[in-house]
């Protein structure tokens, strides 16, 4: 246990982090591993791999993702923001390159392949995105005369236009909808809502109309019409689950999903652990989510405040999309459930946001005064 008298960087970090964000973090990379077991094996002998393949790659995916969630929780403001402009010029570059030298899956290129590894440049962009446009919101708030809110505007056309040339629509709509709560906190204007508003209907009707594999996603969604096995066999695993499950290692659904251990780890859960489970992993999710919006609201620096505010929003929309998928409240999409579902370029990229998180919300001794809080000046000696 570090003492409060020890100023070594340890013992700093460990008496400003927030000891509930950190404890939400290391349940849901728990949980991840857990349920790995339970949703991978049938995925990976149907393959002809060793049973406990996606599992045991579950472990060496999480170890380093903790290694960087906790380093970047180290990291001061300044910091956060340089390393998040770095991460978003790369990334932006591997977009580009995917459109010409990524590996193709579905119709998509959203993977490139550098020195032997997969990396999904998409996700690794999604909180260098938001720190950039938080800072941008933030310094035209400071200093009205500088175009912050163009910039980032322009910014969000740039990543949009990189997502839908892939296509990835999924992460197109999460982007935009992060976005758009940033915006909602920096203060714009009624008429900005209203046109968001607009163009936020018309990508939607551009994209069914434009996009074949859209369209017949929401028809399926509409009509229950055509291959929809997936998603019915995912409600059917939630529904054999029933309150407490059939037992771990017990589910029999979840055998003949072909995405048990990535897009619909969440009905394996409901499958073999129950609805406790589901609603039990969902208040975790609530919860960070709820907290980070409590204490960007609390935040007296705009640019901690929209920072905060969009990391926990992007996490908490991705992981209701993919919740909601499995239950068929929503049209199919790939989308991981953060720190759960398995995916490497996925929980790097998760650890990257929730380790800015966790720096941004350290308890420091400028916060402390923007608060209000100051420390007893001793009086001094009457002459």
């Amino acid at each position: 246990m570090q003492s409060r008298l020890d100023k070594s960087p340890v013992a700093t970090w460990w008496w400003t982090i927030d000891r509930w964000f950190l404890a939400a973090f290391l349940s849901l990379m728990g949980l991840g591993i857990v349920l790995s077991f339970a949703a991978s094996p049938a995925v990976a002998e149907r393959i002809g791999l060793d049973s406990f393949h996606f599992a045991t790659r579950q472990i060496i995916f999480t170890v380093p993702a903790l290694g960087v969630m906790l380093a970047v929780s180290f990291l001061e403001s300044r910091q956060i923001r340089r390393m998040a402009l770095v991460i978003l010029c790369i990334m932006l570059v591997l977009m580009v390159a995917v459109l010409y030298v990524g590996v193709e899956v579905k119709g998509a290129r959203r993977w490139v392949s550098l020195a032997g590894l997969s990396i999904q440049p998409s996700e690794f962009l999604k909180p260098a995105f938001v720190i950039v446009c938080a800072w941008l919101f933030a310094e035209h708030k400071r200093q009205p005369d500088i175009p912050g809110n163009l910039f980032a505007l322009l910014l969000l056309v740039l990543v949009v236009s990189l997502l839908v040339a892939q296509p990835d629509l999924g992460q197109t709509m999460l982007v935009t909808g992060t976005w758009g709560v940033m915006f909602f906190m920096a203060g714009l204007p009624w008429l900005w809502i209203i046109a968001l508003g607009v163009t936020g209907v018309s990508g939607l009707f551009a994209a069914y109309t434009v996009f074949p594999h859209v369209a017949a996603r929401i028809d399926k969604f509409l009509t229950g019409e055509g291959d929809t096995f997936q998603v019915d066999m995912g409600r059917e695993a939630l529904i054999n689950g029933h309150w407490f499950g059939v037992g771990p290692g017990e589910g029999t659904v979840k055998r003949v999903i072909p995405d048990s251990h990535a897009d619909f780890v969440f009905s394996v859960a409901g499958e073999e652990f129950g609805l406790v489970m589901c609603f039990f992993i969902m208040s975790i999710f609530a919860f960070i989510v709820l907290r980070g919006l409590n204490t960007a609201l609390k935040e007296h620096d705009d640019f901690t405040r929209y920072a905060v505010g969009g990391l926990v929003t992007v996490f908490g929309l991705q992981s209701a999309i993919n919740m909601c998928v499995n239950l068929q409240l929503m049209p199919a999409k790939g989308m991981t459930l953060p720190f759960i579902s398995y995916g490497g370029s996925s929980q790097i990229a998760i650890a990257i946001s929730m380790g800015m998180v966790l720096a941004l919300t350290r308890r420091r001794p400028e916060k402390r005064k923007q608060m209000g809080f100051s420390f007893p000046q001793r009086a001094m000696p009457a002459e």
